[in-house]
This record gives structure tokens, sequence and C-alpha cells, in this order.
């Protein structure tokens, strides 16, 4: 099988396996037991990987705490900082982001609005149907460009003097347009908000430096750039006393600074650590590669008769490669089962599976949700998967 799914996740680089096997076996301690070596040694593994993962994104080990993954993250710093914000900060209560986040994004903002309390079943309980909850939050979510970056118009409009954060995404998870989050966490600072940005799909393919971003809060995760499953991130910005006060994700015991209860999967940690540190080893490298194959596949693609790209401007990232298929008889779904022993391949987020595309209805692509297919790249492909690929959507 060819793999052009690394959008939705990406094999475990055997470096990082290699890093990981000791801590799945002989070195198996608690990182939060004390004095013996088992302890220590899982303790001081952690904080390595700690200190990789901030290089990685130009951080400091201090403000990373580990994470179960980027959903995790972005509800952890959402949720955490309206709270903290409203009820123990100035009382700002409101959340300003794009109709083209993640779902992780625009779900918690739903759920602070009200709006729904449960991911598949947004709104009836055993109890009522189509219940509105004044939870004491406000969320907005704006209009994007026709290429699916951020209007930065459109967010100044909706920008109120209860605004606490704002948040986007900086490189779509569908198809690939990258935001300008330095000018969007400019914005958000003018008004006296923060900004966070959900940068898994950034990481390890092009350069993220927290501190040209300018963001004060980011999310990411580690399976996306050959790490594990069940591991992530978020970057709390530092002031000068430290990580700025928080509402915990998960209370109990003092876990990762207090925000995350529960004990730590050192192995998962250790495998993020050996992930962010090869990424950034051979970054370079990687973007070089990965822009050379994004480009025979989109010469390849752009030759059969029907494809054209759903963002062919120059704000999509390379690797990440969003497609209608205009024919009277495609259908990407039954498209996708009829190749799946050949190649993986999607229609868009994973996240997303079994409606439309949010995404590409709010580029405007509605008509065409049926005839759309997301091919993600990643530094292992090769031309000659491209070349097969190609000779398979020209079949379609």
């Amino acid at each position: 099988m060819i793999y052009f799914d690394s959008g939705a996740t990406s094999n475990v680089d055997p470096e990082v396996m290699e890093a990981m096997m000791p801590y799945l076996q002989e070195e198996y301690g608690n990182p939060s037991s004390k004095y013996y070596s088992l302890a220590k040694n899982a303790r001081n593994a952690v904080e390595d990987a700690r200190e990789k993962v901030a290089n990685l994104i130009g951080a400091s080990a201090e403000e990373i705490v580990f994470t179960a993954g980027a959903t995790e993250s972005t509800n952890f710093i959402i949720k955490g900082y309206l709270d903290y914000r409203k009820y123990y900060g100035d009382g700002r209560n409101h959340v300003l982001t794009t109709v083209a986040e993640h779902k992780a994004t625009i779900n918690v903002c739903k759920y602070l609005n009200g709006e729904i309390y449960s991911n598949n079943d947004p709104t009836t309980s055993l109890f009522s149907s189509n219940k509105y909850v004044d939870r004491g939050y406000q969320a907005s979510l704006a209009p994007i460009k026709s290429d699916g970056s951020v209007d930065i118009s459109e967010m100044k409009k909706l920008i109120q003097d209860n605004t606490a954060l704002v948040s986007a995404i900086y490189v779509n998870n569908e198809i690939g347009s990258i935001n300008n989050i330095s000018e969007l966490a400019d914005l958000a600072h003018a008004c006296g908000a923060e900004l966070h940005t959900d940068a898994t799909q950034a990481l390890g393919k092009i350069d993220v430096n927290v501190q040209e971003l300018k963001c004060d809060f980011l999310s990411c995760s580690a399976h996306k750039l050959h790490g594990p499953k069940g591991v992530g991130a978020a970057f709390l910005k530092n002031d000068a006393y430290g990580i700025k006060p928080i509402t915990a994700l998960l209370h109990g015991g003092e876990q990762e600074f207090g925000f995350r209860a529960g004990t730590l999967a050192v192995h998962d940690i250790v495998g993020f650590g050996a992930a962010a540190d090869i990424a950034r080893r051979n970054l370079q490298e990687n973007i070089l590669r990965i822009r050379e194959l994004d480009s025979l596949l989109v010469s390849k693609l752009l030759q059969i008769k029907g494809v054209s790209l759903t963002n062919p401007t120059k704000t999509r990232i390379p690797g990440i490669v969003s497609i209608v298929i205009d024919k009277p008889d495609f259908h990407n779904e039954r498209f996708l089962k009829k190749i799946s022993d050949e190649v993986a391949l999607s229609t868009g987020s994973a996240c997303s599976i079994g409606e439309p595309s949010h995404v590409i209805e709010a580029i405007g692509l509605g008509e065409k949700v049926n005839k759309i297919l997301r091919i993600t790249i990643n530094k292992n492909t090769s031309k000659q998967d491209i070349e097969e690929l190609s000779k398979i959507i020209c079949l379609a």
C-alpha cells in the first residue's frame, strides 16, 4: 500500500521507537515517585523530552506542558484561559475563532457558547432537546477567505470589549492554508486579548518559532511528526513570574506544574522528545524534500482532466494537497473504498468522519464536497509513490 494520509497520522520513526523502548521495559519508574533510581531516571527522561519539544518551537522548557495530544491541549488552553480570566481575572469571557478551525477548537467554542455538550449528539439529552445552556462564556466564529486563510478584517469586526482569547490554526488541516499568526497576535494584543494557535500540521514541515509568531499559547501533537500517538503539548508563554495562571484541565495531583493531574506516560513523552529532536535536526532537509515532492504531485494531478486544487494560492503549505475531481460520476467515499487495498487517502480531516467538511463549505465549495480528496505526504513519500497515485486518480 502507498500512504498519502500523513495529515491523519504518520509512522513512528525507528529512532523514536528505539528511544521509547527502555521506558516500556526496564526503565518503568513513575517520575512522580521519590528517591529511588527508576523514578529519577523517568523524571530526567521527561525533562529531557520537555527541553527537546521546547527547542523545536523556540520556547523554554518550563513553558511546555505535556498532554494526551493537540485536542487536549486546545481544550485545556481555551477552557482554562477563559475560565481563569472570567472568574479570577478581569471578567473577560469571549473567545474569537474562525469557521475553518479543527473540530477541537470549534466544538470547544460551541460548548462554551452553550450550544453543545457532546461531540456526536450535540442537541439532545435524556431529559430535553435543543437546549441552550448559559455557561457564562461567549464565542464567535469569523468567516474566512476563499483560500481558507483568516480574514483579518472580519476578525476585527468581531473583536469585543470582553474578548479574552483569539484562536486560529497555523496550518489548516484540510486544505493546507497558512495563517499569519503574528498579525493575529498583534490584533489580539491590541485589544487586551491573548492568542492561541494550533500548530499541529505545521510542526516538522515549516519553521515554528513562538517568539516570531508572538503567540501566547500553542497546541501540538507528536503523531503528526513521526512520534507516538497519545501525547502532545501545550505551550504556555511565561511572563516575568513564570507561567501565567490558568485553570487546570485535570484536577488531582501536581503533575505538569499542577495543570494536568495524572501519572505521566513516560515512554510516549520520550518518543515525542525524540521526534521533536529529529524534526528540528532535519527540518531544512525535510522542507526541501517535501516541497519537491509536492511540486511533482501537483504537476501530475493538474494534468488529469477534471482535477483542480481547492487552494491554488501561495498560502498553501507544501505537503497538504486538497483536490476536486470534477467528474459527473465521481464520488470520493466510493472511490476511497474501491482503492482502499492500494492507497491510503482521505476526503479531509480524520476528526470529521461521517459529516460534510465544514472547511470545504466555508471556502464556498460545499456543492463539491463529495468530489474532494485530501492528499498528504511526508518525508518517507517517494516519487514512485506519486507516480502510482497519479495513475490511480487518472482512472477515477
